[in-house]
């Protein structure tokens, strides 16, 4: 039975355009009352209209925005159930000689210090209504990226965080959406490669169907992959080797830990 979201309140950051868009749109016709937050203030603005919500201008590299995007959720709609922080960007730049240490620091700070503020100044409203947390990681954070290398960091570290937070806070779910190359800006530059070496390009409804399964979903610490001709689900992830006593066996002293017990071995 579906599930009824309606006079629930969704943040979507980077939603002017791609997935995010797509997202609130697939949101507000559910029922959701969303806040579409992104620097393109003129297209936000057009979703926001078209979908019935609010628009704010959010840089997620400034903690400040991030406050003020999910004050605003708050003050027009009470509350926030949904924080979807979705705002990324490629970058094309290697650690040899076409490194560049601006667009370095322009990806991480888009790319994982927005969703680090994002899930900072979301918490506390979020844990009052039990609601989630979603970051758009990549299928580049879970499998190698030779191409983007710094984009493959800025997505692994963001699974890594969704992983470590779904743990930390049990009244609150926290999963990562982790597609292929969908049909979005993002790949503008890449297109015409991936059209050539035949590599699959998802349509981005795909994604938003992946979206929806993590919000109606009751899991947490998940990183749910999204890739052309497979059913989207849970990465599994092996579990590290845990900790052992001098003669193999478990300590069970760690195992009442539940970071311990996550570490665990199979």
């Amino acid at each position: 039975m579906p599930v009824d979201f309606t006079g629930k309140v969704a943040l979507v950051t980077g939603g002017s355009n791609g997935i995010g868009a797509a997202s609130a749109r697939r949101l507000a016709s559910r029922g959701v009352r969303v806040v579409v937050a992104d620097v393109d203030a003129d297209q936000g603005k057009a979703v926001a209209d078209e979908i019935g919500g609010v628009f704010v201008r959010c840089d997620v590299t400034v903690p400040s925005d991030s406050a003020e995007a999910v004050a605003l959720a708050v003050r027009e709609f009470g509350g926030l159930d949904i924080a979807f922080l979705n705002a990324g960007i490629g970058t094309g730049c290697s650690l040899g000689d076409d490194f560049d240490v601006d667009v370095y620091r322009r990806a991480m700070a888009i790319n994982l210090d927005g969703v680090v503020y994002g899930a900072h100044h979301a918490l506390p409203e979020v844990r009052k209504r039990g609601g989630q947390i979603i970051a758009t990681a990549s299928m580049a954070g879970l499998m190698p990226m030779p191409g983007d290398p710094v984009y493959g960091a800025n997505k692994a570290a963001v699974v890594g965080l969704v992983r470590s937070l779904g743990g930390a806070y049990p009244d609150v779910r926290v999963n990562a959406l982790c597609p292929a190359f969908a049909d979005t800006n993002i790949i503008v530059p890449l297109r015409s490669t991936l059209e050539e070496i035949g590599m699959p390009i998802l349509p981005v409804s795909a994604v938003v169907d992946t979206f929806m399964s993590i919000v109606e979903g009751s899991g947490t610490g998940e990183a749910w992959f999204v890739q052309a001709g497979r059913s989207s689900e849970p990465f599994g992830f092996r579990n590290p080797p845990g900790p052992r006593a001098a003669d193999g066996s478990r300590i069970e002293a760690a195992r009442k830990d539940p970071v311990s017990i996550a570490l665990e071995e199979n």
